[in-house]
């Protein structure tokens, strides 16, 4: 594979990308599981939820911090090194990029800060107020980009002259066929990703025998909530990827190694796929699978990459592979949820050390899982960077190699800095854990809570 500008400036966006979704995943997951928290607090009363409560709040808001500093990078590289698609589709994704700034960054900077600091200075409702605005935004933010990419993969609502993108309905393409289900992975796999990082963090308190009380009522909701979570993501993952077979049937015939169209087609557990031959070496596969998933029948016809000239399909091995780190982990998440219940059942959650071991192995798992799932999105769309109608070759900036091979080694430089960094200081909040005591002036918001005071 020759390494050209085009090329360089492709991995540096996925690299920057991939650094930057582990930040509002966490933050989206997070954000839910803090308005149980303090939700819990001004209908109980219970201590417990305030000092968990606050707890994850600073490890909230060392995500956002850095979710915000990676993100700004992502927009300038659009300019820098993709102009050929900034000129084409800006009249229709540079508005959608504005409307995330505009409601959700608006409703996360401007609600974070009393988040934060409001102890004291607000009531309790208005607090519980804030946390919600908080979650909304982070939920708006994914609306909206999620939106803009998901339109790239299937656009709708558009005309196109002299190689310009322009907006015919603005309703087709914020709601383009593939962005409801899209929504609905991304955010499920954030919820997810969230409940294993509290249930890993608390998992690992419990073992060290501290902050025994607030580790038990974290470990107990987090177990629980992805026990719902984890099915809820397989199925919207089977609906998303019945959607995909429907609008974007290369991407999928790239995720089964798939290279002539079958009725009865299998799916493949293992393979090493040859491009060039267009075959698969060393296949393990269950006959009928793929078709019974993505037809629902066990002889339905699934289309083959033998559908398209060579130069219009994905690269195969990297989706193929991906894809099946993000299914395999998934289900691997939903055998760790379900051994929960069935301890939960017999009264055994806290006390047997092998599931509290699992549960910490299982913390960083998610993050993989939304990594790999992007890149089968991104790598499946190849050669388009918008689906059908425009090559990403085309869109690229004509720059020099070395001048993108220099701002690729200094992104990897700098963001590995900042990563090491956010992993310091992420490893100090955890190790220091929940407040043993609640400082009087959150304490004294009670008296204007939602629960009758003695």
């Amino acid at each position: 594979m020759e390494i050209d500008a085009t090329l360089l400036s492709r991995l540096q966006m996925a690299f920057t990308l991939a650094f930057h979704i582990l930040f509002p995943t966490f933050t989206i997951g997070l954000s839910g599981f803090l308005i149980i928290l303090e939700g819990g607090w001004l209908r109980t009363g219970n201590e417990v939820y305030l000092r968990l409560y606050r707890f994850w709040s600073k490890l909230f808001a060392l995500g956002f911090g850095v979710g915000v500093v990676s993100g700004i990078v992502l927009t300038f590289q659009f300019g820098m090194n993709f102009n050929g698609f900034t000129h084409a589709t800006g009249n229709v994704l540079g508005p959608l990029f504005s409307y995330e700034v505009l409601t959700a960054f608006f409703l996360e900077a401007s609600f974070l800060p009393i988040v934060l600091f409001g102890w004291g200075r607000v009531g309790a409702k208005l607090h519980f107020f804030a946390t919600v605005m908080v979650a909304l935004g982070t939920i708006l933010s994914s609306f909206w980009i999620l939106s803009a990419n998901s339109w790239m993969h299937t656009p709708t609502g558009y005309a196109l002259h002299a190689g310009v993108f322009s907006v015919t309905d603005w309703w087709q393409v914020v709601f383009n066929p593939s962005f409801p289900y899209r929504l609905a992975h991304m955010l499920m796999a954030s919820f997810l990703t969230g409940a294993f990082v509290v249930a890993g963090v608390s998992a690992w308190h419990l073992l060290r025998g501290q902050h025994m009380v607030p580790a038990r009522q974290a470990f107990a909701t987090a177990t629980l909530l992805a026990a719902i979570f984890a099915p809820t993501q397989i199925l919207l993952g089977d609906l998303h990827g019945l959607q995909a077979q429907r609008d974007q049937p290369m991407k999928v015939a790239a995720i089964e190694a798939l290279w002539e169209t079958t009725e009865g087609a299998p799916f493949v557990l293992f393979a090493i796929p040859d491009s060039e031959r267009e075959m698969n070496h060393f296949e393990l596969s269950i006959p009928k699978a793929a078709s019974l998933i993505l037809q629902h029948h066990p002889d339905g016809r699934v289309l083959g990459l033998n559908e398209v000239p060579r130069d219009q399909r994905p690269y195969v091995p990297i989706v193929f592979y991906a894809f099946r780190v993000m299914l395999y982990i998934g289900f691997f998440l939903l055998a760790v949820a379900a051994i929960g219940i069935v301890l939960r059942v017999r009264g055994h959650l806290f006390d047997r050390p092998w599931f509290l071991r699992l549960c910490v192995f299982s913390a960083p798992l998610g993050f993989i899982a939304v990594v790999a799932g992007w890149v089968v999105t991104e790598s499946g769309r190849q050669p388009w960077v918008v689906q059908g109608l425009m090559r990403t070759a085309e869109s690229a900036t004509p720059l020099p190699v070395n001048s993108v091979m220099t701002s690729f080694a200094l992104f990897f430089l700098v963001y590995n800095l900042l990563l090491a960094t956010f992993l310091y200081i992420l490893y100090r909040i955890v190790d220091h854990g929940p407040e043993e005591t609640v400082p009087e002036v959150a304490r004294a918001m009670t008296r204007t809570a939602w629960y009758p005071t003695p």
